[in-house]
């Protein structure tokens, strides 16, 4: 039974099949899904809010537990089952370092949860993948005619495959998001530059910008909303814009917290700072986008290569070869 699968998985035909099957099927999502995908804006706004009445939470339990002079507890409510087994097991202090929450952040999970989950599954999909890599090959008599330790060594490698598959997904989640951020920062600086110099303070600045790019790009409306929130309730406001910067990891949202941070102690006006930083971030993006222009026509080659040259070739030969075949009948 398992040689006849094997012989019908690895058949030309059946995965030019699958090959083919998968191709039309990418081309119709990516055709169709921008029409059927449901906004998330709603959902974004109301986490940003549920954050700003958690911080006001956390600033007013600092202050009783100040006037008290006891300790303050800031743990939030997460899930139990999975905070039981984060606890149980100690799973903080083996997996979790100090960057571990600084990645979940620019992943856009801010929750003591998020953490909590993230730990979980790094501590479970090892055994999960152990257990379905052993069974497909040692329980469905797969890989049969390979040695026993290479067959040891895929199961290993399930394993580590599970154990790093959290980290793969949170650093591809924290690409998508820092370049959503990075395409709509000169147009954000350029409306805060616009609402610093008609006299708007820059808390203001910032929730005006964020409700304008909160189409163009909600991650980023949502990082300014919760700048101004930590700006309102937070002991110094460097902190909120150090914390700007630990959540985006980007250069240059970098340079402006460090000119906002300047103006704020020595009281410098910061209109000529994000004139020059605005002008730099569209000559980056500008420079980025005539990089990838260029690197376009080597990419081409082997797509163009593969399928339009063997499809040229088809159609130039294929007369003369029926003329041929015809002489010769």
């Amino acid at each position: 039974m398992s040689q006849e699968l094997a012989r019908r998985l690895t058949d030309p035909t059946v995965i030019m099949a699958v090959l083919v099957a998968i191709s039309v099927f990418a081309t119709l999502y990516t055709l169709v899904g921008p029409y059927f995908a449901s906004g998330d804006l709603d959902k974004r706004m109301k986490a940003v809010s549920s954050e700003r009445e958690q911080m006001r939470a956390r600033e007013r339990a600092r202050v009783n537990a100040e006037l008290n002079g006891g300790k303050v507890s800031l743990r939030g409510q997460n899930n139990k089952s999975v905070r039981s087994i984060v606890e149980k097991f100690n799973l903080r202090a083996a997996l979790a370092d100090e960057n571990t929450m600084n990645k979940l952040r620019a992943a856009g999970y801010r929750s003591q949860n998020a953490l909590n989950t993230f730990l979980v599954a790094r501590f479970l999909l090892p055994f999960l993948f152990l257990m379905v890599v052993g069974l497909y090959i040692f329980g469905g008599g797969h890989m049969s005619t390979y040695p026993f330790m290479v067959r040891i060594f895929t199961v290993v490698c399930g394993g580590f495959f599970g154990f790093y598959l959290p980290n793969i997904m949170i650093s591809n989640k924290t690409k998508k998001r820092q370049l959503s951020i990075k395409r709509a920062w000169p147009d954000a600086l350029d409306l805060i530059l616009i609402c610093v110099e008609s006299g708007i303070s820059i808390e203001a600045a910032m929730r005006r910008v964020s409700e304008e790019l909160v189409e163009q790009s909600p991650e980023l409306a949502e990082e300014m909303v919760l700048t101004t929130a930590e700006l309102s309730f937070l002991q110094e406001r460097r902190m909120a814009y150090e914390n700007l910067c630990n959540r985006t990891g980007l250069d240059m949202v970098k340079a402006v917290a460090q000119a906002l941070i300047q103006a704020e102690r020595y009281g410098t006006p910061i209109a000529q700072a994000l004139r020059v930083l605005a002008q730099e971030s569209r000559d980056d993006r500008m420079a980025e986008a005539e990089k990838k222009a260029a690197s376009l026509a080597p990419k081409l080659t082997v797509p163009m290569i593969v399928f339009f040259l063997p499809v040229l070739m088809a159609v130039i030969m294929g007369p003369a070869g029926i003329q041929v075949a015809d002489t010769f009948k």
